[in-house]
């Protein structure tokens, strides 16, 4: 396999010298591409004679082979380590001002960023930014480890070991195809009930796990249609991936009535309206037209999953999701096989959400019930790695 490291300028640069050597002991072809800074911690000679390859910081060595472009076309996996703050920033920006900042644009290979910097650094609102910007586009990430840092701090933003790194690069790029030739429909975001022109009710998921699941079911071979609700502004749906747009509960309604009956596998992990505007204004409602307050009249929306089961094919496997506010995690269990037994679905997937849970985060925690409400699977990471916990109780299911 065609390997591409990135090393930047950290001091945790040290540790990159054992990755590198893990990925060239397990037989990979690995070019390695350090920034200038990351020379100032470990020198090129040490690359070179580590990698096998010849090493260059610079866009115009090698010009004839277009090696800034080269190196990103080639690549069958890119690692990052240590990605510093800086670096992360650069990614974010889609700067191309060094060899490495072409061949992470030019790639169209699974990308991994190890993070190593400071807490304070780890922690500002500018790299919890970037980190969603760059999750959002598929970037994976691993770590930051929380232990000693460089000084004597001690903190979050260790860079993970060398040996963890590597084993989930690997596995990004050795996953089975094991999805090949399935059709699989999966549901995203939060629908929207208008009130009037200018407002609506609607709800805080940001369809950043359904649309990791799509992508997931799209690296595993499977053909793949999104029904998305309202996305957050940093959610892009794989390109790999059909998109049909939905705003309300009753388009997204539509929509899936329409392409569930050719589909192997639905997954319904869409924040569904419960409830819709009765009369909806065709004029935006002013203070003045309601003194001392505004009473809406809700009616029930339509129970989408329900009406999934009731047509569904033989065959065919549903999923749906269920968020929970919760005291524990035996409530969530309750609550997750209570749901799954009246929603009559092969799997539940349920997670506990609050104020600063589950919805508009990069993370996760599943738990997942089969039909007759035993626990499948828990799952907890990044939305990526949950969304992968999904796929597998999915095939375990669905093959039987």
């Amino acid at each position: 396999m065609f390997v591409v490291v990135g090393v930047t300028g950290g001091i945790a640069a040290y540790k990159t010298v054992s990755l590198v050597r893990l990925l060239v002991k397990a037989g990979h072809d690995v070019h390695v591409i350090p920034t200038e800074d990351a020379l100032r911690f470990v020198g090129l000679p040490t690359w070179e004679a580590l990698s096998r390859n010849p090493v260059t910081t610079s866009v115009h060595d090698d010009v004839a082979r277009v090696r800034h472009v080269a190196l990103g076309q080639s690549a069958d996996l890119v690692i990052v380590a240590p990605a510093t703050a800086n670096t992360l920033a650069a990614m974010t920006a889609g700067l191309a001002s060094d060899l490495l900042g072409t061949t992470l644009l030019a790639t169209t290979a699974p990308v991994v960023v190890a993070p190593a910097m400071h807490t304070e650094m780890w922690r500002h609102p500018a790299t919890e930014h970037n980190m969603n910007v760059l999750r959002a586009r598929g970037v994976h990430v691993v770590g930051p480890a929380d232990g000693v840092l460089t000084g004597g701090d001690s903190g979050p933003g260790r860079m993970s070991e060398p040996e963890e790194i590597v084993a989930v690069a690997l596995a990004l790029v050795e996953r089975p195809r094991d999805l090949d030739g399935l059709s699989i429909v999966v549901s995203a975001g939060g629908t929207r009930e208008p009130i009037d022109p200018v407002r609506f009710l609607g709800n805080r998921s940001s369809g950043r796990q359904g649309v990791a699941i799509a992508r997931a079911a799209a690296d595993r071979g499977a053909c793949v249609t999104l029904v998305a609700a309202h996305l957050g502004a940093d959610v892009r749906p794989d390109p790999r991936v059909e998109v049909i747009a939905a705003g309300t509960a009753d388009e997204l309604g539509q929509a899936m009535d329409a392409v569930a009956p050719d589909a192997d596998v639905i997954v319904m992990a869409a924040a569904v309206a419960d409830y819709s505007v009765a009369a909806v204004s065709e004029h935006k409602l002013r203070k003045q037209d309601s003194p001392g307050g505004l009473v809406l009249e809700l009616r029930e929306n339509r129970d989408i999953v329900a009406g999934l089961v009731s047509a569904r094919r033989v065959g065919q496997t549903i999923v749906a999701f269920a968020a929970e506010t919760v005291a524990d995690d035996a409530e969530l269990l309750e609550r997750a096989r209570v749901k799954a037994a009246r929603k009559g679905v092969d799997l539940l997937a349920a997670n506990a959400v609050g104020w600063t849970r589950g919805f508009e985060t990069t993370g996760n925690a599943l738990t997942i019930v089969d039909a007759a409400g035993e626990i499948v699977a828990i799952a907890s990471g990044s939305k990526d790695d949950t969304a992968h916990a999904v796929l597998d109780a999915v095939l375990a299911v669905h093959r039987r």
